[in-house]
């Protein structure tokens, strides 16, 4: 049975199957207007019909869902009410494309040689669909057009309606069926238009982080060098963990790993700072204590806020690979294996504190004695602090020798080590670790 559009307020059908509309909704703000979003449909559907019609002539059939169930019908004879009833539970919008124009007008000159008519006026056809959409990002659009006037109707589908229904045509099943198929259709292409915004999102990650990840500058050494890195954050770039290896001129290797605490994108930032003046400080001959006391002044500098701090281990390998030096700020300490013998962590007595929590502190510089052929692992807190099982114990230090040792005895090395340490140390905790990894592994094999 047709029911009058021209109304605003709506009710549940009559007894005589006619839809009486006469509820009109709460008034939205310009934000929620440009933020309000359809609901799933886990009820009947809302129609919101636009349409100036104040002879009564134009009418729209009672219409039901998939279920059967009656489609609830909203109207609005204008824009300015449109956007007024555009609440979170409608689904759909039916736009009559003869609403009065309320777009901009552009002039341009005319060919006519006339004095008195230099201009012409172009009105766009299509302004009320346009601001529809811009105010009603996320809603199905469907648009009503006279038959005779195809070609403005395939326009409005290609500026962005789902659909366009002639209105001579208009029936309950056919305007049943157009509803069902705009709210599907603009699902779908919410939902291509995600994937397509996730997949853009991740190649652009990896390429910025194949861009702040340091390269390692080791040419002229016999070191072999591998690396894993996982940022804790959901969807993240970088966490606030980073490392870093360079050769200098006279052939010593210094290799460097480090921690901020906290996971935000500052903290972030603030270790690709840390990684880059400790790159320009190590080049410029700077080493150990003089070191890691002008990189805490780059940090009480660069930090957000007094309460951020940052871990570091640091390791200068002599040019003959036999001996190296190690600081220690706050930082677990590496991780050595030799040949024949299982791996051990190397001391860390006398190490200083974090960067940024003592001002004027010192970092002693320890001798350690590496040997021949030796493979030596840096990690971030992020491998050992996984929980063990469903209780709250940790990997903790002493797990993670015992792990490498396992895969060490398995044959593992270099990449394949690490990514199968990273793995262990995930399937442990139940999943993925929350807080950021970072491993480096130095290798040297005496020949």
């Amino acid at each position: 049975m047709p029911v009058p559009v021209p109304r605003q307020r709506e009710t549940p059908a009559t007894e005589s199957g006619q839809a009486v509309l006469h509820t009109a909704a709460p008034p939205l703000t310009a934000t929620a207007e440009a933020t309000a979003q359809p609901t799933p449909h886990t009820t009947s559907l809302t129609l919101l019909v636009i349409a100036d019609d104040p002879t009564g002539d134009l009418t729209v059939p009672e219409i039901l869902d998939a279920d059967g169930h009656r489609i609830r019908l909203r109207t609005a004879r204008n824009l300015t009410e449109a956007a007024r009833l555009l609440t979170p539970d409608v689904h759909c919008i039916l736009l009559d494309l003869a609403l009065p124009d309320t777009g901009p007008r552009t002039t341009s000159p005319s060919p006519s040689t006339s004095a008195a008519a230099t201009t012409t006026t172009t009105v766009d056809r299509l302004a009320a669909l346009r601001q529809v959409l811009r105010i009603a990002p996320r809603h199905a659009v469907l648009v009503l057009t006279a038959g005779d006037d195809a070609e403005r109707a395939a326009e409005a589908v290609r500026v962005g309606a789902q659909d366009f229904l002639f209105r001579d045509e208009l029936d309950g099943r056919l305007l049943s069926r157009a509803i069902r198929y705009a709210v599907e259709r603009k699902r779908a292409d919410i939902a291509q238009y995600k994937l397509a915004e996730s997949k853009l999102r991740a190649q652009e990650n990896a390429r910025l982080e194949r861009g702040l990840l340091p390269n390692p500058l080791l040419e002229g050494s016999d070191l072999r060098f591998a690396a894993r890195y996982r940022p804790g954050r959901s969807r993240a770039l970088l966490g606030g963990d980073f490392y870093d290896t360079v050769r200098t001129p006279d052939g010593t290797v210094h290799a460097m790993i480090g921690d901020v605490c906290g996971h935000g994108p500052d903290e972030a930032a603030l270790g690709v700072e840390l990684r880059i003046a400790w790159r320009a400080l190590t080049l410029a001959g700077l080493c150990g204590d003089d070191l890691l006391a002008t990189l805490q002044e780059v940090l009480e500098v660069e930090r957000p806020c007094e309460e951020i701090f940052a871990t570091l281990c640091t390791v200068d390998i002599s040019p003959d690979g036999r001996r190296a030096g190690l600081c220690l700020a706050g930082h677990p300490a590496p991780l050595i294996s030799r040949p024949g013998r299982p791996a051990r962590l190397l001391p860390y007595e006398n190490s200083g504190p974090a960067l940024g929590l003592l001002p004027k502190a010192r970092w002693p510089r320890r001798q350690v004695e590496l040997g021949g052929t030796w493979s030596l692992m840096l990690y971030t807190d992020g491998l050992i602090e996984g929980r063990i099982g469903e209780g709250k114990e940790r990997l903790g230090q002493d797990g993670m020798v015992e792990m490498i040792n396992r895969h060490l005895d398995r044959g593992l090395s270099g990449e394949g080590l690490l990514e199968a340490a990273v793995t262990e140390a995930r399937r442990l905790n139940g999943g993925e670790l929350t807080d950021d990894v970072a491993v480096v592994l130095l290798s040297r094999a005496e020949s």
